[in-house]
C-alpha cells in the first residue's frame, strides 16, 4: 500500500487525516533523509501494521541503509526509553531519578547518521509515546545544535499524522472483523 493507497484508504469522517499526511510528507520542507527516516520512525512507533507496511518501502527507497537502520534503532530504542523515563517521571518519589538507568542505549551515542537526524527521528517517536522528559530532552539537543523549532514542529507534526492515521485504519480494520478481537 503505497502513500495514495493509504490516503485512500482512510474513511470520510478522517478527511483531514488524509489531506494532513499529503501535507506533512508531501509538502514537507525537512530534507529527504530527515522526512523519511522520522516517516519511517513514526510508523514503527505507531504500532499499526497497515501503516508501517504502507510507508516502508518509500522511507526504504528514500534512506541510506545507514539512514533506515537508523531510523528504526531510533524507534527501537526510544520505545524502550520512553516508557522508562515516562515512569520515572511519574511516580511521585522524585529518588527514581536519583537511581542508575543501567539500560544500554548505545545507539544513541553512535546512530549511524548524522546526530540531529537521530534525535529528531527519537523525538518524533517520543510525541507519539508521550514521554515529556524524553520531549524536552530530545528538543533542547536540538537547539543546541542550532535547529530551529519549525523543523522540529515538523517532526512531531509528522509524528502526529502518522499515529491519528494509524489508529483510524486499525479501528475501522476492527470494526470491519470484530471477531478475532473475541476469540
Amino acid at each position: 500500500m503505497a502513500l495514495d493507497d493509504l490516503k485512500s484508504a482512510l474513511p470520510d469522517y478522517a478527511k483531514d487525516l488524509k489531506l494532513n499526511l499529503g501535507s506533512v510528507i508531501g509538502n514537507s520542507d525537512l530534507p529527504a533523509q530527515q522526512l523519511w527516516g522520522t516517516v519511517l520512525a513514526c510508523a514503527i512507533a505507531s504500532r499499526s501494521p497497515k501503516v508501517l507496511t504502507a510507508l516502508e518501502p518509500e522511507a526504504k527507497a528514500n534512506l541510506s541503509p545507514e539512514a533506515y537502520t537508523a531510523a528504526k534503532a531510533a524507534a527501537a530504542v526510544m520505545a524502550m526509553n520512553n516508557v522508562f523515563y515516562r515512569t520515572r517521571h511519574l511516580l511521585s518519589d522524585p529518588e527514581y531519578g536519583n537511581l542508575r538507568a543501567g539500560l544500554r542505549m548505545n545507539v544513541i551515542g553512535n546512530p549511524g547518521v548524522e546526530k540531529t537526524d537521530f534525535e529528531l527521528w527519537s523525538l518524533a517517536v517520543s510525541a507519539i509515546n508521550g514521554c515529556g522528559q524524553c520531549l524536552d530532552s530530545h528538543e533542547q539537543v536540538l537547539r543546541k545544535a542550532g535547529v530551529d523549532r519549525e523543523t522540529i514542529q515538523e517532526a512531531f507534526k509528522i509524528a502526529s499524522v502518522v499515529q491519528a492515521v494509524g489508529t483510524v485504519l486499525d479501528a475501522e480494520a476492527a470494526l470491519a472483523d470484530p471477531a478475532p478481537a473475541l476469540s
